[in-house]
């Protein structure tokens, strides 16, 4: 089952889903793992499908460098200080933030600004 899941998280984070935040959920919730070792996992399946998937789109002509280098600049640079921060948190804490920003990502997919643009 795990490597099914593995698979299909996989694809979801090949398409720019957010399969990572469905690891999480998958890995906390169905196999009960603690917050913190579920994140470290999450950082292990989210680094080689990313390469796998910058590379592919790199190949297809869809990565524009201009714009990926300070986001990936930007983004190390966030999640190191992150983690650094959520080493020091409560596990009980640490659930209520991760769950916060899936309800606050959620809405904004649903309901965002973005939505009511006619060129999407």
């Amino acid at each position: 089952m795990c490597i099914l899941v593995g698979t299909v998280l996989g694809f979801l984070a090949g398409l720019g889903v957010g399969g990572g935040s469905l690891l999480i959920l998958w890995l906390t919730a169905v196999l009960s793992m603690e917050q913190r070792t579920a994140q470290g996992v999450n950082l292990l399946f989210f680094l080689p499908a990313a390469v796998i998937s910058c590379l592919m789109n790199h190949r297809a002509g869809r990565l524009d460098r201009e714009a990926a280098v300070p986001a990936v600049l930007a983004g190390a640079v966030g999640a190191g200080l992150c983690a650094w921060a959520a080493s020091g948190l409560d596990t009980a804490l640490l659930k209520k933030l991760f769950g916060g920003l899936l309800i606050v990502t959620g809405l904004w997919e649903l309901l965002g600004p973005h939505r009511r643009r006619k060129d999407r």
